[in-house]
């Protein structure tokens, strides 16, 4: 882990995020490719254009339009996108990405998350979150980590407060997306955070916090404290 940082005078950029790959018990995050990644992706989301429905981009009619649009976010510069596969399965069910990347500032945000039905709701994809969370303060030192959504999206407003970020407010008529309005929800997590929600992210992660049946003993909201 870089040394704390208790002075900015002594701040300096931090690097850029690089296609790397991220490794957990339940989910490994590889570099998103369109050539290896196209086929599983489609047979994840086939036929469920609701996981769209947030997205800037989607759903795609064919799986020669999706591999397209994987390879232009393979190839893109202004963000970084891993494919999420689950270690259960070995097949990709999702993707996230680095994004709006301020390395001066220290300052990140995850998003342009996809996860397919099997992955949604699952330790695989909270793991994901932890993993790329992890990345950013540890290896990397950023000081700031961002979660944006819509505003009317409850469900991942829900998973920032869970997953240990702070509701900041709302942005009012931020963007046009798809032809609609959206507000957008702001939410973040800070490095003098990020120990504690760390510790909470790997007690949630024990496999000792699972049940035979797999229901987890604690919530990570009880571990982390943040929301009730």
């Amino acid at each position: 882990m870089p040394p704390a940082r208790s002075k900015l005078s002594e701040w300096k950029p931090v690097p850029l995020p690089s296609p790397f790959v991220l490794r957990g018990r339940t989910v490994t995050l590889e570099p998103l490719n369109g050539a290896s990644h196209t086929a599983g992706l489609w047979r994840a989301v086939q036929g469920r254009d609701e996981v769209w429905t947030y997205l800037a981009d989607g759903p795609y009619a064919s799986e020669a339009d999706l591999r397209r649009a994987l390879e232009e976010k393979q190839a893109g510069s202004t963000a970084v996108f891993f494919a999420i596969v689950p270690q259960a399965t070995g097949h990709v069910a999702g993707y996230a990405s680095y994004m709006r990347m301020d390395p001066a500032n220290g300052v990140i945000e995850v998003g342009n998350i996809l996860l397919a039905p099997s992955l949604q709701r699952t330790v695989a994809a909270t793991e994901a979150m932890y993993l790329m969370a992890r990345h950013i303060f540890e290896d990397l030192g950023y000081r700031r980590y961002e979660w944006k959504c819509n505003a009317n999206n409850e469900p991942s407003r829900r998973a920032a407060l869970r997953l240990g970020f702070i509701f900041e407010g709302i942005f009012r008529q931020h963007m046009i997306v798809k032809g609609k309005n959206r507000d957008t929800a702001w939410f973040s997590m800070l490095d003098t955070e990020w120990p504690a929600r760390k510790a909470a992210f790997e007690a949630w992660l024990d496999p000792a916090n699972f049940d035979a049946d797999g229901r987890q003993r604690k919530s990570l909201a009880q571990l982390s404290g943040c929301i009730s």
